[in-house]
């Protein structure tokens, strides 16, 4: 069974990088004026992120039940040893909560027929950009297990690549959101 729960996490995991990214690109369009809020095709790639990292969440806080458990029963929990395991559940833990902001930040309203976002000014903007370094932090520390999980051979180049790719990709989403901000202050 815990066969199943890990791969069902990794794959839920690699669709939920695949419609971050996504999301990403989209979003960072929208907030920097190049395209029109509001599109349906978007909200519904929204909404299978938003039920892929709900799914990985489940999994993963299930998965992190046991090996505490299994810690306890040890009685020799080795913390030390065991920091990326630990930064690997923070750094979830925070993107969980900011994700959870993020989501109130940009629900915006179309009753109007016009597609607002709800205020946007400093603390919004200062917690954007710490959901993009939770996220940054949480895929670095789990890429390697998640290529392992697929079977996919070690090669850092490769892994460097990955990293390097999804850091650009990262570092536009916040310029983004800076970008949005400085708009939101002069409209």
């Amino acid at each position: 069974m815990e066969i199943y729960i890990r791969k069902m996490n990794a794959i839920s995991a690699a669709l939920s990088m695949i419609l971050f990214v996504a999301h990403m690109i989209w979003g960072g369009l929208e907030l920097a004026g190049m395209t029109a809020g509001g599109n349906a095709v978007f909200t519904g790639l929204t909404h299978l992120l938003l039920t892929a990292v709900c799914l990985h969440m489940a999994l993963s806080v299930v998965l992190t039940a046991r090996t505490v458990r299994a810690l306890a029963k040890s009685k020799k929990p080795y913390f030390r040893e065991n920091r990326l395991f630990w930064i690997r559940r923070i750094s979830g833990l925070a993107l969980m909560l900011f994700i959870m902001v993020h989501a109130l930040i940009f629900m915006g309203d179309g009753s109007s027929g016009t597609y607002r976002l709800n205020m946007f000014g400093a603390v919004q903007l200062a917690s954007q950009i710490l959901m993009v370094l939770s996220l940054l932090i949480h895929l670095c520390c789990n890429i390697t297990p998640l290529r392992i999980s697929f079977g996919i051979e070690d090669r850092k180049k490769m892994r460097v690549d990955i990293i390097l790719v999804l850091s650009i990709i990262l570092f536009l989403a916040g310029l983004a959101m800076v970008v949005y901000f400085l708009r939101w202050r002069v409209i």
